[in-house]
């Protein structure tokens, strides 16, 4: 292949032959790069980066996304709004809004909607700043089975406040079946 290289034209151009080598070669050394690379310790340092794992576990996206952080109970603070029973899961319409300050020294920065039994819990984040003016959100989620359904509210401060409403699904939203 060397050879072909230095047989390049003066017009800079290779033929198809060494193009097609030339890109076997380049896929052949990310291949072997990713297998040098993916010892388990380089695997458990991508697990920290923040992205959820395949089936991962309510409890585990919570520690995920906040840690040990306490979350207390927004009851009287958040208003979570969906149906009791959603015929389809696949379209489930939600909102949350929230009387907490929007504005200020401390003010609402995220809300996250997060399933219980849904393969990947997290749903959404929805990120706010002081001139967001209002935390409110309206949008549909997907729902693989009856579920509770959690809005988590993160303050500029850390401080989390969360509310759970259960959702009867009637026909699964997701392709892939849900957590147990």
């Amino acid at each position: 292949m060397i050879e072909e290289l230095h047989n390049v034209g003066a017009g800079g151009r290779f033929s198809r032959r060494t193009f097609i080598r030339m890109g076997a070669v380049a896929a052949g050394l990310i291949t072997g790069l990713e297998r040098l690379f993916s010892s388990g310790s380089v695997f458990a340092q991508a697990n920290t980066s923040g992205l959820p794992l395949p089936d991962e576990p309510v409890d585990v996206t919570i520690k995920r996304l906040f840690g040990n952080k306490t979350i207390s109970s927004g009851e009287g603070r958040i208003k979570l709004e969906m149906p009791l029973i959603a015929e389809d899961g696949g379209n489930v319409g939600i909102t949350v809004e929230t009387n907490l300050p929007a504005s200020g020294p401390t003010h609402v920065s995220s809300i996250y909607l997060v399933s219980d039994k849904n393969r990947r819990p997290m749903l959404a984040k929805f990120s706010f700043t002081p001139e967001s003016g209002k935390a409110f959100i309206a949008t549909s989620v997907r729902l693989a089975t009856t579920t509770d359904v959690r809005a988590i509210v993160e303050m500029s401060d850390g401080a989390l406040y969360a509310v759970s409403r259960n959702v009867r699904v009637t026909i699964s939203g997701c392709d892939l079946p849900p957590q147990s």
